[in-house]
């Protein structure tokens, strides 16, 4: 007897839009209910300011729910950046309400709706890279730029969006009248860090549109001067981007060895994110420190 087996495709969706929606919390009621009537898996946040989401499904699931945003008013032209996946990227759905879709709590009103930086094709912003005179800022978070970054850009040093701020003011200054371009994942941090950077006085601004993930698929750059993998919110943790010369750049928490996978510590306690060589991750059995394999340890043995 035989048996009839069937592979489905799915894909990974990328998207977010900066839109005043009103009653966004109720919004985010009917939207859960939406997603989970197709079945999606990821997560969504909606706020007043708009919405910011990375979804699974099968590729008919995904397609209705692309549909179904175009067909809304506010959602009309938002663009999603599509990945095809062997399943599902991620293990539960999560639609929340929030106060901002990127949590920056400035104290001041920054819309990127209204102003945000010039966007920049993954062409112009090669071409910007290969510049004497562009100051490159990477827009995302200190352990996303060690496992990969586009060369010659600055590392902040934060570990939440929310130290930019401080971090520009500090540093960037007395750049005011620099030509200054941002890039993050998929975009999204990038409008509020460049409408930020222009309500500071900077002069010239721009952005990379649609972010690491869009260059990487671009057919002429083809990830062109980046190095290392693009650090990504679900379960593939990362994705090559590279198409020309790629290079591992991340190194071993441990052994300073270079290495690619980030894993979090077995310490529910820690949950440190470190990149690990695979020797490594069979040494410390998933743990960043002999303290966290020691907590564990005792806490079994009391149990």
């Amino acid at each position: 007897m035989s048996t009839l087996t069937t592979t489905e495709k799915y894909q990974v969706l990328l998207y977010y839009k900066y839109v005043h929606i009103d009653e966004y919390e109720a919004f985010a009621k009917q939207h859960l209910a939406f997603c989970k009537e197709l079945n999606l898996m990821g997560r969504v946040l909606i706020a007043y300011e708009g919405i910011n989401g990375t979804v699974s499904g099968t590729k008919e699931e995904t397609e209705k729910y692309m549909e179904y945003m175009h067909r809304h008013p506010l959602f009309h032209d938002m663009q999603f950046k599509i990945d095809e996946h062997d399943g599902h990227a991620f293990k539960r759905l999560s639609v929340r309400p929030r106060k901002e879709v990127v949590t920056w709590r400035l104290d001041q009103e920054v819309d990127p709706s209204k102003v945000t930086g010039k966007h920049l094709s993954p062409k112009e912003f090669n071409e910007h890279l290969k510049r004497d005179d562009v100051i490159v800022i990477d827009g995302r978070n200190e352990f996303e730029y060690d496992l990969g970054h586009f060369r010659g850009a600055i590392r902040p040093g934060v570990n939440t969006t929310r130290e930019f701020p401080e971090w520009v003011r500090n540093n960037l200054s007395e750049h005011k009248d620099k030509k200054i371009i941002t890039y993050c994942t998929g975009g999204i941090r990038c409008e509020k860090l460049t409408s930020f950077l222009i309500s500071e006085g900077f002069e010239d601004v721009a952005q990379l549109d649609g972010g690491i993930v869009t260059y990487g698929k671009d057919p002429e750059v083809k990830g062109e001067l980046f190095d290392g993998k693009c650090y990504v919110f679900d379960e593939r943790i990362s994705v090559p981007i590279n198409q020309v010369e790629p290079t591992v750049i991340g190194k071993c928490y441990h052994c300073d060895q270079p290495a690619e996978t980030y894993i979090n510590c077995a310490n529910d306690f820690c949950h440190r994110q470190h990149i690990v060589c695979p020797t490594c991750q069979t040494e410390h059995q998933h743990f960043c420190s002999k303290e966290c394999e020691k907590l564990v340890t005792q806490k079994h043995e009391q149990d």
